[in-house]
């Protein structure tokens, strides 16, 4: 293995081992270190100059998008960094070279309330016409799911990893353990949602306490993000959603009906356990229909008396 291989794998052992980095962090570090690697011309670390650095990072906005990018050239940030702290090289090469660009902002995109009435309508009729147990205690399942997602706005990840002991329904309360170990406590707010997640935990419980995890699949095994994806987009086509729906949108949902309902930004920051508050901004774009409820109503003009029937001389 040559140098540069050699240091990215006692890198990735570093952040693993002492960083505590979770594993999808680390598998992105590794797909762009590696990217890295094969693509320079050098095996050796001190033959990574600003130069060679600049010519790889400039490609990469023609073949990746900018949110792509960004990360890449953070994982290289931090891996010479990293180098430069355990004296592998004299000179950090980020150190000689400035990499800005101006990255676009895409907004999130939400699920309307009344296509969201359709969906969890549509799941509530199909347990109702469910003909085995097994149909029954599936679409319970899903129902807990998809109710849990809209009313906590929890990531996927975060509700495919919840056990069994971060669920109090006595106490209302879910513990989360979002990105970088941060843990959040969210409230069930909701009656007919608590009540949905008593009754899945009921018909649950020992398969629960067999796998240890909340929410698990027919063979007992903890839900995977791919099976969350496959649950809303089964109820979606039964419901003739023409809309595609992801579980990441349930997420955007609640953070923007909540801050068009005036709830402080810094509330919705902890709730959606987000490190800084510029990221909950981005929901600020989205509140459009508060926006126009403010210009609508509040706007002075609507109060002043203009005379609109004067003839021009």
């Amino acid at each position: 293995m040559n140098q540069l291989q050699t240091a990215i794998e006692t890198y990735l052992e570093f952040c693993r081992s002492q960083k505590r980095l979770d594993s999808k962090t680390l598998k992105a570090y590794r797909i762009d270190l590696n990217q890295f690697s094969s693509a320079v011309s050098t095996t050796q670390l001190t033959d990574i100059t600003p130069e060679l650095l600049e010519s790889y990072i400039a490609p990469l906005h023609t073949i990746c998008k900018s949110k792509t990018v960004k990360r890449k050239i953070a994982s290289l940030k931090a891996f010479f960094h990293y180098l430069e702290y355990k004296d592998l090289i004299s000179l950090n090469p980020f150190n000689k070279i400035q990499v800005k660009f101006r990255e676009p902002v895409i907004l999130p995109k939400t699920i309307p309330l009344h296509t969201l009435e359709t969906l969890l309508s549509a799941m509530y009729r199909q347990r109702a016409a469910a003909k085995t147990p097994f149909q029954q205690r599936n679409i319970l399942r899903d129902i807990a799911v998809t109710e849990l997602l809209f009313a906590t706005g929890i990531r996927i990840s975060e509700l495919c990893s919840l056990k069994v002991s971060d669920v109090d329904l006595y106490d209302k309360t879910i513990l989360i353990y979002g990105k970088g170990s941060k843990e959040r406590k969210i409230q069930i707010g909701n009656e007919d949602v608590l009540r949905i997640l008593q009754e899945y935990q009921l018909e649950y419980q020992k398969e629960m306490e067999a796998c240890g995890c909340f929410f698990i699949n027919y063979c007992n095994q903890p839900l995977s993000d791919q099976s969350v994806r496959r649950i809303i987009n089964k109820y979606t086509a039964l419901a003739s959603i023409d809309q595609h729906i992801t579980p990441h949108m349930f997420r955007h949902t609640f953070a923007t009906c909540l801050l068009e309902s005036d709830v402080d930004i810094r509330y919705i920051q902890e709730m959606l356990g987000h490190s800084s508050i510029n990221i909950t901004e981005i929901y600020t774009h989205v509140a459009m229909s508060k926006q126009r409820d403010i210009l609508t109503k509040k706007h002075p003009r609507k109060d002043l008396s203009v005379c609109q029937n004067q003839k021009s001389v």
